[in-house]
Formats: structure tokens, sequence, C-alpha cells
């Protein structure tokens, strides 16, 4: 059976920046790719008060340009599509090893 999991604080804390400064899937995911620390994003994105920086999705945008030469990642995807891709394969690593370990034993006795 498999039990609802509560997505960790790894991932929540970039599904939180992405509600709280209107970013897309597409600007977390390159925010990722760069390793930018979302606890900064405050700090970046501050264009009221400093208007000579550029608003933060913009700002994203123009590194990931200059890092990897492309404007967005090749495939988008959520971070809720991310967790549940990796508790899916966590799930399977688990059958596998259940599997592995029941063939083990009978060999054994």
């Amino acid at each position: 059976m498999i039990k609802k999991s509560k997505i960790p604080d790894k991932y929540q804390i970039w599904i939180d920046v992405r509600k709280r400064y209107h970013l897309s899937h597409a600007h977390i995911q390159m925010a990722r790719e760069l390793g930018m620390n979302p606890k900064k994003f405050g700090k970046i994105a501050n264009e009221k008060q400093e208007p000579w920086k550029a608003p933060l999705p913009a700002f994203i945008e123009h590194i990931y340009l200059k890092r990897f030469g492309r404007d967005r990642p090749a495939d988008v995807k959520s971070m809720e599509e991310i967790f549940r891709a990796k508790e899916k394969k966590k799930e399977e690593r688990r059958k596998r090893k259940q599997i592995g370990w029941g063939s083990e034993q009978s060999e054994t006795t």
C-alpha cells in the first residue's frame, strides 16, 4: 500500500518561492539548475525599492541564457512532478530490494 507522503522541505521551499514571487515552473527549474538559493530570492526580487534591478523572472532568464546558452530548459517539470518521480523510483527500488532478499534467503535454506 502506498501511503500519501508529505513533500520534503527541500522541495517545499521551492514551491513556496514559486507562489510568493509568482514564478513559473520553468523559472523554478532554471533557478535550481543555476544553483540559486531560494532563501535569498528576497534580496534579488527587490526591483521596486531598487529600480536598477531587473524583475526576478527576467533576471533568472538572463543568467540562464548566459550560463547554458538557451532560453529555457528542454524539459520543464514542476516540483510536484519531480517529487512524485523520485518517490516512485524509491518505491520501485524498495520492491526490487525485497524481491532480491527473498530469493537470497530461499537459496541459503
